[in-house]
């Protein structure tokens, strides 16, 4: 997963990063989906499961049987409008927002306030990822673009305290690693591609070769509203695809420069033939300082009394 620090390097190395704009930012393709109403929570009952079952990389395993009480978790992932809420309700200013730390070899569009966006690589500039400034939640791509008409659209370019901040306020909290991914999985097996029996895509991620084509066979080439997709057998709503999804748990990355957390879920942009990583039992280890353009977070509650006390 891309941190502040892999981006400077890339232009140390000579790779140049693309200035603030929008046209390279994916586009949603037409279908008929406005996204999810309600802004509920649904029960988990108590349970055990195999954590990390079928592992496809190293750090997804060994398999083991872990026990998790209930919780009420959130339906869907937050969305613009929710988060909307909470800024102004509190005059939260977001990560992306403030003047980032200095970075050693950083070029000078990395002092300013911005965030990481995905681009298509082109033969000029291979890289996938640039900084753009002025990039936060209200404006995922930077550039003029914002998020008008995606009220119902997962908010993104959330680093992990601004998602503890909405947690706060909420007063609810993210979910660890294990409790996310028995939600999850919901009693299933994990299967390989979420896809159903005729082959037709059952969450928003990747069609085609990363990172050269989205075909969009699921119906959108970037982020879907929340709810498009049918729900697990808990109902919830893309728990893989869409966007990466915080955790409360502590990741490692020799690369890193500041704490590392657990994102899980996969997203639009996870591919078969790259990372696959649309699969409960997947995980990504990203700088908690940095959110991106694909990912975002949704919150549990484990003091709301459970269904019937």
């Amino acid at each position: 997963m891309i941190g502040r620090g892999a981006l400077a390097a890339l232009a140390a190395s000579g790779l140049t990063l693309a200035a603030c704009g929008d046209t390279d930012a994916p586009a949603t393709a037409a279908k008929a989906c406005t996204g999810m109403v309600e802004d509920g929570m649904v029960w988990v009952p108590p349970g055990s499961f195999v954590m990390g079952e079928d592992p496809r990389y190293p750090e997804e395993g060994p398999p083991r049987t872990v026990a998790v009480e209930g919780f009420w978790i959130d339906v869907h992932e937050v969305t613009n409008a929710q988060f909307a809420a909470f800024v102004a309700a509190t005059g939260y200013i977001t990560m992306a927002e403030r003047a980032p730390p200095p970075l050693t070899g950083a070029p000078p569009e990395m002092l300013q306030p911005g965030s990481a966006v995905f681009r298509l690589p082109t033969p000029d500039d291979p890289a996938w990822w640039r900084w753009a400034p002025g990039a936060q939640w209200r404006r995922p791509e930077g550039g003029t673009a914002g998020i008008a008409g995606q009220d119902r659209h997962p908010v993104v370019q959330i680093a992990y305290e601004d998602a503890e901040a909405y947690a706060r306020w909420a007063g609810k909290r993210l979910p660890d690693e294990v409790q996310w991914e028995y939600a999850a999985r919901a009693g299933a097996p994990a299967l390989p591609e979420p896809v159903d029996g005729e082959g037709t895509p059952q969450a928003n991620y990747y069609q085609g070769v990363f990172p050269a084509r989205d075909l969009g066979s699921d119906g959108f080439t970037g982020r879907a509203p929340v709810g498009c997709f049918a729900p697990n057998a808990f109902g919830l709503h893309d728990m893989i695809g869409n966007v990466w999804e915080w955790t409360s748990s502590s990741g490692d990355r020799a690369d890193a420069g500041e704490p590392v957390g657990v994102i899980k879920g996969g997203s639009f942009l996870c591919a078969a033939n790259y990372c696959a990583r649309y699969r409960p039992a997947a995980r990504q280890f990203q700088e908690r300082g940095l959110g991106t353009d694909h990912i975002g977070f949704r919150l549990i509650d484990t003091a709301r009394p459970a269904p019937g006390d």
